[in-house]
C-alpha cells in the first residue's frame, strides 16, 4: 500500500481516485499531478513502481498544500473571521450555518440535536 503525504492510499483503486483520499487533493488536482509526472490515470495504485510513487510524493510536497498544513490554514482563516467579528465569524462562534442556509426548519447538523424546552404545568 503506497504511503503518500502520510496517508495510506488504497491499493486496489485507480491512482487518480486513490490520490483523492489525501485531504486537499480532489479529482482535478489528482489529474494534474498525474499529467505532470507522466503516469497513466488508469494505473492501479498497487502497480506503481517505487520511482513513480517517489515522483508523486515529491510533486505533492513541492506544489500542493495538503493534510496538516491545509487544515491549519483553514483553522487560521476561521479564527481570523471570529476575531474580526464579521458575520461569518459570529456564525462560526454560535455554531450556526455560515453560508446563508435557513435555520428555522433545518440546520440540525450544525445546531446539533433538538433540546427540550422546559414547560411547566399550570395547576
Amino acid at each position: 500500500m503506497p504511503r503518500i503525504a502520510g496517508i495510506d492510499i488504497p491499493r486496489n483503486k485507480r491512482i487518480d481516485i486513490s490520490l483523492t483520499y489525501i485531504y486537499g487533493i480532489g479529482r482535478k488536482t489528482a489529474k494534474s499531478i498525474l499529467d505532470k509526472t507522466g503516469i497513466e490515470p488508469d494505473t492501479k495504485a498497487d502497480n506503481l513502481s517505487a520511482e513513480q510513487v517517489q515522483k508523486i510524493r515529491n510533486l505533492i510536497e513541492d506544489e500542493v498544500r495538503v493534510e496538516g498544513a491545509l487544515k491549519a490554514d483553514v483553522q487560521r482563516n476561521i479564527k481570523r473571521l471570529m476575531e474580526v467579528r464579521c458575520y461569518r465569524g459570529t456564525r462560526h462562534m454560535r455554531g450556526l450555518p455560515v453560508r446563508g442556509q435557513r435555520t428555522s426548519s433545518n440546520a440540525r447538523t450544525r445546531k446539533g440535536p433538538r433540546r427540550k424546552t422546559a414547560s411547566t404545568k399550570k395547576k
